[in-house]
């Protein structure tokens, strides 16, 4: 075989079999003339040669001259490491296959006996038969659902029915071969699913539409095999995210139908489907259709069995179809029996819900404070902490404070959160606050008050008994107070209530005590106060009877953590150069995070100690050098 004409027999494929692949690659590619220079060559050069092999080859199978034939899809052999002096292998732009992993190529031997000792590597003996690859096989894929966040971030949803055997040293691996740290997120509730997150890498973001979901997978070095093309990622904008089943309908948070607020399409437009089969699928109307909220009848028992209800362990999966497109949102929820927020203990007569997102430095004191002046239970909606969240809040529940999580990894959905909030609870509580954990409820009559007392938030002394409108409140407006840095350059270590004690002058924006009876059944509400029932009203009390203390503008490194995301729906994120006046804008901030000049004392117009005396005199404990506040550790 030695000799141009032997080597023009075995290599000559013809100019147009060759793959594509850049001319200078082409030129530099070249063959060994024999099966000795073949058998020898380093494993990663082998691999070049076999993959520029296959690439000009048929699908199948194509034919060598010599005996020796290609076959595809066998392991390949193992072959002697190379010789230090071997070159390397000439560049290719094929997939990235690891060494020791299972490829789809190989060299098959034909020939025996002295035939076969003319090609060994040594001249004396045979080659072996190919034998199974000694390293271990690729392990079975995880099965999961990917969908691309805000800020290039991938949350990777681990099916119900494969969930991981452990939650660290998890890695995204994409399509173009790229990796990147996959952390672990959490856990989805109903039913309970483990969630990554990791980065979509940069140079995946610039290949063309659409972007591939990731495999999760321990290391790149032996990835699953892929049967077929990875399905696209499923895009945050457009998304049927959570449901909610209760004693007579089920609630779907949807993203991307309902766009702009206020503009609401109609309920008939649409019909709630289960099962992943669209066109089998039992489907059901819609009654209300409002921001993210669409509520539907739960299908029959029967029909819900049909498509896997009671026959079939696996949960079901519930979407929403828009009817005059023919078209189903995609979707991670899924359909489950009715559920509601557990109690051990009687029904509270007042909860706080509230949205987190790395806040456990200021939750301490939050809780300790609220729950002194009447607050029973609190329900946090975790937005994707990545603060230790669970373990400060398993502390304060072992101190005795009753304190519920709830995983709400979606993000901008403040509305469609206090929306579930307000089903989740009402068998647990019959008014519900809501606040954000940088915000103090606070009335000026409390003053001379040496400690706090569990009756100060009572809502049924909140509401005037003389008032004419009493008996019909059904929500409480709290007017807000918005405090600046106060000279503060980091946060202060005895809390913000302390910290922070310069304000602007005017009230803006309110909060809100919801008596969840009397919630509209569209669960419809605007920043932080809900549309109600006919009969009921909303009861605004003036600032000299109550107040929240919103410690907003905090020293620099606090608010401008803020500058991760906006959690409304409809507000703009403060990167986002639109609407430069809308009053949800910081004066004299603007599109990025960097400190404007004297912030430390902007919004400072009026010196307010009331609250910071009061909460002093209550949660402060004298010690030989000074004080310290409850919450401090």
């Amino acid at each position: 075989m030695s000799g141009s004409h032997g080597e023009a027999e075995m290599w000559n494929f013809g100019k147009s079999s060759w793959p594509a692949m850049p001319p200078q690659q082409r030129h530099n590619l070249s063959f060994p003339p024999d099966l000795n220079q073949l058998c020898v060559v380093g494993r990663m050069k082998l691999n070049s040669y076999i993959a520029s092999i296959h690439d000009a080859c048929s699908p199948n199978i194509f034919p060598i001259r010599h005996r020796f034939s290609l076959l595809l899809r066998r392991p390949l052999p193992p072959f002697p490491p190379p010789s230090p002096s071997s070159p390397p292998g000439p560049p290719h732009n094929y997939p990235y296959r690891h060494a020791n992993s299972a490829v789809n190529y190989a060299i098959h031997e034909n020939l025996t006996g002295a035939a076969a000792a003319a090609y060994s590597p040594h001249g004396t003996a045979p080659l072996p038969a190919p034998s199974p690859s000694s390293s271990s096989p690729p392990p079975s894929p995880i099965s999961t659902t990917a969908i691309l966040l805000p800020d290039w971030e991938v949350l990777v949803i681990v099916s119900p029915e494969t969930p991981p055997s452990n939650l660290d040293g998890y890695l995204c691996l994409f399509d173009n071969n790229e990796t990147s740290p996959a952390r672990f997120s959490g856990l989805l509730q109903f039913p309970d699913r483990a969630t990554f997150s990791c980065l979509l890498p940069v140079r995946a973001r610039r290949r063309r539409l659409p972007f591939r979901q990731p495999v999760l997978l321990k290391s790149p070095d032996n990835p699953p095999e892929r049967q077929s093309a990875a399905p696209p990622l499923l895009r945050w904008t457009y998304l049927v995210y959570d449901s909610l089943t209760t004693e007579d309908d089920v609630v779907l948070f949807v993203k991307g139908v309902n766009i702009r607020q206020g503009t609401n399409r109609e309920p008939s437009e649409f019909r709630c489907v289960f099962g992943d089969d669209v066109s089998n699928g039992v489907k059901t109307t819609v009654t209300t259709s409002m921001q993210e909220v669409f509520r539907c009848k739960r299908p029959e028992l029967t029909a819900v069995s049909s498509v896997g209800g009671e026959t079939n362990p696996n949960p079901m999966k519930i979407s929403l179809e828009i009817v005059r497109e023919n078209r189903v949102v995609p979707s991670v929820a899924y359909y489950t029996p009715p559920r509601k927020l557990e109690s051990k203990n009687r029904k509270s007569l007042l909860c706080a819900s509230t949205m987190v997102y790395d806040v456990t430095k200021f939750l301490r004191e939050w809780v300790l404070y609220h729950s002194r002046i009447g607050v029973e239970k609190f329900i946090l909606y975790d937005n994707g902490s990545d603060d230790d969240l669970g373990g400060v809040v398993d502390k304060l529940v072992k101190e005795g404070f009753d304190i519920n999580t709830y995983s709400w990894r979606w993000p901008k959905t403040q509305e469609a959160g206090f929306s579930h909030s307000a089903l989740y609870a009402k068998e647990v509580c019959t008014w519900m606050m809501y606040l954000d954990v940088d915000e103090f409820v606070y009335s000026p009559s409390w003053q001379n008050l040496s400690e706090p007392s569990n009756s100060l938030l009572h809502p049924h002394d909140l509401i005037s008994p003389n008032s004419s409108s009493s008996s019909s409140a059904g929500q409480i407006s709290i007017s807000c107070y918005e405090f600046g840095p106060s000279d503060q350059r980091v946060h202060p270590v005895t809390g913000v209530t302390q910290g922070y004690n310069c304000r602007r002058r005017y009230e803006n924006r309110h909060k809100s005590i919801v008596l969840l009876d009397a919630v509209d059944d569209s669960l419809l509400n605007v920043i932080h106060h809900f549309k109600l029932r006919a009969g009921y009203k909303t009861r605004k009390l003036s600032t000299k009877v109550m107040v929240v203390n919103h410690y907003k503008y905090q020293a620099w490194p606090e608010f401008k953590a803020k500058f991760r995301r906006r959690v409304s729906a409809y507000v703009l994120d403060w990167t986002k150069k639109l609407n430069p006046n809308s009053n949800d804008r910081t004066p004299g901030l603007g599109f990025e995070a960097v400190e404007p000049q004297g912030w430390p004392r902007m919004f400072c117009e009026v010196r307010d100690n009331k609250l910071r005396d009061l909460v002093l005199r209550w949660f402060g404990i004298k010690l030989d050098h000074g004080i310290r506040m409850a919450w401090q550790r």
